[in-house]
């Protein structure tokens, strides 16, 4: 199985999404050899992709299709409108199949594995806007009472997943409209064109009169395609024609409530970063999603200092450059303290040289890497995250210091006495990361064969 699940995972995307296919087809068809559940989760990384997108219409799969575009893989603590998470789907597809309509469930199933095998593609949309609607019904009827809200509560566990629910029921009732927008939209749009904006503006419009409850959620079908998500608020823009953001959020906000909703999920996970243990790339991937987010969304609307959506961005970014400068700041002592100097005894004057007396200090050189990673990832992203003057201050110390460090290491390296010469070896290799790190691998490649070429002279001698 472990062979299995290793040969499944290096597959291209292509062939991954054409097996996937085979054994979900196999799935359907009652199939009892082959191990379905094993083969579609080790192929699921792969399937993830935006450009996988033929994938075997499941009864599971074709309900979570009006609300696919809502779904979300991140961890939360309470409901967020707009969103719902992909770890709700199961427990209440379980609800609908053991309490709330198993037997409209299960015709419905038999109904989707029967037109899937027998290449019946209208039977199948017909049969599953049928569902659509039965299921928001039930739904709906059920929340619809405190009693009814008591009992699904305990069925699925918490009002979380149960607000998913009232929420999936509300896309469920506009599923036709929906999956028409869909159907007319590529998986991934680069930008927002005149295109995109007039089939979102035909369906908009009549779905305003067929549920207008689900109507303002028809920008974030948009949004969750875009390569620059916030160009989605020019889509209530071009409904109220205004471009103030007090007007948005008072009508059709949700595009940019969701927005904000990101940008203060990053800009929490940035000031959670503890200076002494933190994951760079993660980090940098929260300064990526903050900076182009907030930045995009300045673009797109006109945000008022004393407007409400103003003062959340001025707080947040205040917040993380803060946090940002702290770290800039503490960056060429954590990584130079990893590389020791000291005076050297013969030397009366200001040199210093590498000290070799201890190995290096393995918690140190970590640190010191990840700082180094993190200094070269925010590059990009420093001046837009407001903390551009605090990372120039400190690339400029550290690179005037390691430049000279190379130097003196490699000359260490020639010298070195054979007690001595595995701590040089150890600390010319962290000053070799490093130096990949922040100039360039070349550079790193260069000081590599310079320290080889050192260390050889020195073993020759």
């Amino acid at each position: 199985m472990e062979l299995l699940r290793a040969f499944l995972g290096s597959l291209p995307v292509s062939l991954a999404g054409r097996v996937a296919q085979a054994v979900e087809v196999d799935k359907l068809s009652n199939g009892s050899i082959l191990p379905h559940e094993l083969i579609l989760e080790s192929l699921r990384p792969a399937l993830r992709g935006p450009e996988q997108t033929g994938r075997t219409p499941t009864p599971m799969r074709m309900f979570c299709r009006p609300f696919e575009d809502l779904l979300t893989n991140e961890p939360r603590r309470q409901k967020q409108k707009g969103r719902i998470a992909r770890s709700s789907i199961t427990p209440v597809w379980n609800w609908l199949g053991q309490q709330l309509i198993p037997e409209p469930l299960n015709a419905y199933s038999l109904a989707v594995k029967t037109a899937v095998l027998g290449y019946r593609a209208d039977e199948l949309q017909t049969r599953t806007e049928e569902f659509w609607k039965f299921a928001a019904e039930a739904i709906r009827a059920k929340l619809a009472s405190e009693a009814g809200c008591r009992s699904a509560r305990h069925a699925l566990e918490g009002d979380v997943v149960l607000e998913d629910a009232r929420e999936m029921a509300l896309m469920l009732s506009a599923g036709a409209e929906i999956c028409e927008l869909q159907d007319r939209l590529r998986h991934t749009l680069p930008s927002l064109t005149d295109d995109v904006v007039h089939a979102f503006r035909e369906v908009y419009d009549r779905l305003t009169g067929a549920a207008p409850d689900a109507a303002p959620y028809l920008p974030l079908v948009v949004m969750n395609r875009l390569e620059r998500p916030w160009e989605a608020l020019r889509l209530p823009l071009s409904i109220s024609g205004k471009t103030e953001e007090t007007s948005i959020a008072s009508t059709e906000g949700l595009v940019g409530e969701v927005l904000f909703n990101a940008i203060e999920t990053h800009s929490a996970a940035i000031r959670a970063a503890k200076p002494h243990q933190f994951n760079a790339d993660a980090l940098i991937a929260h300064v990526e999603g903050f900076t182009l987010l907030s930045n995009g969304v300045v673009k797109e609307v006109e945000l008022r200092r004393d407007g409400v959506w103003g003062q959340r961005l001025v707080k947040d970014r205040a917040a993380v450059a803060e946090v940002m400068d702290g770290f800039m700041e503490r960056a060429p002592g954590e990584i130079l303290g990893a590389l020791p100097m000291q005076k050297p005894a013969s030397d009366a004057g200001s040199r210093k040289v590498p000290d070799m007396s201890q190995p290096t200090d393995p918690e140190k050189s970590d640190r010191a890497l990840s700082y180094a990673r993190l200094l070269a990832g925010c590059r990009r992203f420093a001046a837009a995250g407001c903390f551009g003057a605090s990372l120039k201050r400190a690339d400029e110390e550290i690179a005037v210091a390691l430049q000279s460090y190379n130097e003196e290491i490699v000359r260490e390296l020639r010298a070195a006495s054979e007690e001595k010469r595995l701590n040089a070896e150890q600390f010319t290799a962290i000053a070799t990361e490093l130096t990949a790190v922040l100039f360039s691998p070349e550079e790193g490649e260069f000081l590599r064969r310079r320290g080889r070429a050192a260390l050889s002279s020195s073993v020759a001698a």
